[in-house]
């Protein structure tokens, strides 16, 4: 399956509750049981290939792993020296976070991912470890994958990182459980907090004020985690712009984490004029709910501020912004350029393709809203692009080819859009 052709849809009413269970959360579930005392249960893990590669990274550092196809049995004695590369598939979360939990694990580990994966910079992470007493290379001096990791006693530290990153953020905070003392991290923007909320919520010793974490290294293992992964609304989101940009249609999103770092998008989305309701029905390690959009005439907005909660859904907020009236403007992006593609490039050369006044700044964009005009897109083998110019196409029609990127995050994607508009698969 290399192509789609997205038919326009007509106006719509919709209630889905099969919504993609969280990416992140999946992968910390399966990390941060090898942390713990006794078994680890996980519901609703997202069998998509990002995680799953997570999963089997997690057995091959020694875990047993029982899988009835609905809970996910984890039980650990602790990480072992793997035989195995441990491909992280198209994951710079799975990548980035086990640079942290193996920095201070005895034994040497290499970490690897596809052609996509061993572009992306990993010297954000690498580089503050190193400092701290991580024994690890790689490429271009520890920049990119493969990155080989030799376990090491780590001092404790007080880190100011320059960008506000989840990934960089709980690498450190996973290497700090195994520092010497008591580790600080402070960023300049409060970035999606799952780590700190799964820890403390396991018996960490870790607290929170403001944009300083302090965390002290672990005295015994953790609890084990009782969790049921909540839908993701990074992926719910495509569907709320559905809604959004398709007259007279309305959509409830259930079981999603409504986490205030994680439903910055439907905040913006709101703010350009989308009829949006958030109903909380459960709140232990995330508040959890339902989202409820309705259609309504959008306008333009500028986004510049808590850039980090929304970098994901940026994409196909752009598509909303495409919709708009008015002129939509993207500021303090440039994270965007990191991602699985250069996806500030990406979603600006697809804009154009569709017909659309779109001029790409260093650190965003702007866009003219107008009218979406049948193109064909090229997803740049990037799950979030070509999920987002599918969402374009049920506005007016379209071509998006390379499609495989989808199964890293959303597996029963085209199932849902299914129930909205037809699909014509080359």
């Amino acid at each position: 399956m290399s192509c789609v052709k997205v038919s326009p849809a007509s106006a719509f009413t919709l209630r889905i509750n099969s919504i993609a269970p969280d990416k992140s959360i999946s992968h910390r579930s399966v990390m941060f049981a090898m942390l713990a005392q006794g078994t680890s249960e996980i519901e609703n893990f997202l069998r998509a290939e990002d995680t799953l590669n997570s999963l089997e990274i997690v057995k091959n550092l020694g875990a047993r792993v029982e899988d009835d196809g609905k809970i996910i049995k984890i039980s650990s004695d602790g990480i072992m020296e793997s035989f195995e590369i441990l491909d992280c598939g198209n994951s710079g979360t799975g990548m980035r976070l086990f640079c942290g939990l193996l920095s201070s694990a005895k034994g040497h580990f290499v970490l690897t991912g596809d052609k996509y994966l061993r572009k992306r910079p990993m010297k954000r992470v690498t580089e503050p470890l190193i400092s701290i007493g991580a024994n690890i290379d790689g490429r271009e001096f520890g920049n990119l994958a493969p990155l080989s990791i030799r376990g090491a006693a780590l001092k404790s530290f007080n880190y100011e990182s320059k960008i506000a990153s989840a990934q960089v953020k709980s690498c450190m905070l996973l290497a700090a459980l195994r520092a010497d003392g008591i580790c600080t991290y402070s960023e300049p923007e409060l970035s999606r907090d799952h780590t700190e909320r799964m820890l403390k919520g396991m018996g960490a010793d870790i607290k929170v004020e403001g944009l300083k974490t302090t965390i002290a290294p672990l005295k015994n293992l953790l609890a084990p985690l009782k969790i049921k992964v909540p839908s993701d609304p990074s992926s719910a989101f495509f569907f709320a712009v559905a809604a959004a940009i398709i007259p007279n249609s309305s959509i409830v999103l259930e079981g999603v984490t409504l986490n205030p770092t994680r439903i910055e998008a439907f905040k913006a989305l709101e703010r350009m004029g989308a009829n949006i309701r958030y109903e909380i029905v459960d709140d232990k390690y995330e508040p959890i709910g339902n989202i409820s959009v309705k259609y309504a005439p959008l306008h333009g907005i500028t986004i510049e501020d808590n850039i980090s909660w929304l970098i994901d859904e940026l994409p196909a907020l752009s598509i909303a912004m495409a919709c708009a009236n008015g002129i939509s403007i993207v500021k303090n992006a440039k994270e965007l350029r990191v991602k699985e593609s250069d996806r500030i490039s990406t979603v600006v050369d697809g804009l154009i393709s569709c017909g659309i006044d779109t001029k790409e700044y260093d650190d965003g964009y702007k866009i003219v809203g107008g009218n979406l005009q049948k193109a064909k897109v090229d997803s740049d083998g990037d799950h979030r692009i070509a999920m987002s110019f599918i969402i374009a196409g049920v506005k007016c029609g379209i071509e998006v080819t390379d499609l495989e990127c989808i199964n890293t995050s959303f597996p029963n994607f085209f199932d849902l859009i299914e129930k909205i508009t037809n699909l014509e698969f080359d």
